[in-house]
């Protein structure tokens, strides 16, 4: 099977990617907007069920990232869970980006920063403390299931999800606008 010998190809698009995998592409439908510098990367996630609170956010972003998309449900869309200072600490910790269902702040900052961030919204209300929530948890976004492990491929057309197999190591390339 072709997908199987070249699962992710370097610099390949969304929607390309979409024509070659069919069903293995699980397209998600959210309304994400673009709010980082890169706007283009595919990488392995890891994902956090934060339930209203940013402690999980920095608790995973301090932890280094190895290319990795942190996928977050936020669980309540009235407070911010990413700013500028938690997207900086996850880049200079080695994380290619945040998927959040849920909203982000410090919008011009985080569009300098070479670090894609997706959310649903901006506010500028912080998120309260009151937990770690839910690391590694298997989520849910607009009907599309995310496991610890799937592939994150982004870019201006939208995001889609892989489930992981042997051999994918090989990530896009990433490239600013």
């Amino acid at each position: 099977m072709a997908s199987e010998q070249a699962p992710i190809r370097p610099g390949e698009s969304t929607a390309d990617l979409c024509d070659r995998l069919g069903p293995l592409a699980r397209v998600c439908g959210a309304p994400l907007r673009a709010y980082g510098g890169l706007r283009q990367a595919c990488a392995p996630v890891a994902t956090l069920c934060a339930q209203g609170s940013a402690d999980g956010v920095r608790a995973w972003l301090e932890q280094p990232g190895e290319g990795r998309i942190l996928v977050i449900d936020g669980g309540v869309p009235e407070h911010a869970l990413l700013g500028d200072r938690l997207a900086a600490l996850g880049l200079a910790n080695g994380w290619r980006g945040a998927i959040v269902h849920g909203a982000v702040r410090d919008v011009a900052a985080l569009a300098g920063l070479d670090f894609a961030v997706l959310a649903l919204g901006a506010t500028p209300r912080r998120a309260a403390g009151g937990g770690a929530g839910a690391p590694g948890c298997t989520l849910e976004l607009a009907g599309v299931r995310v496991a610890p492990g799937d592939w994150a491929c982004l870019d201006r057309d939208g995001v889609v999800f892989v489930s992981a197999r042997p051999g994918w190591e090989t990530a896009c390339s990433t490239r600013r606008p």
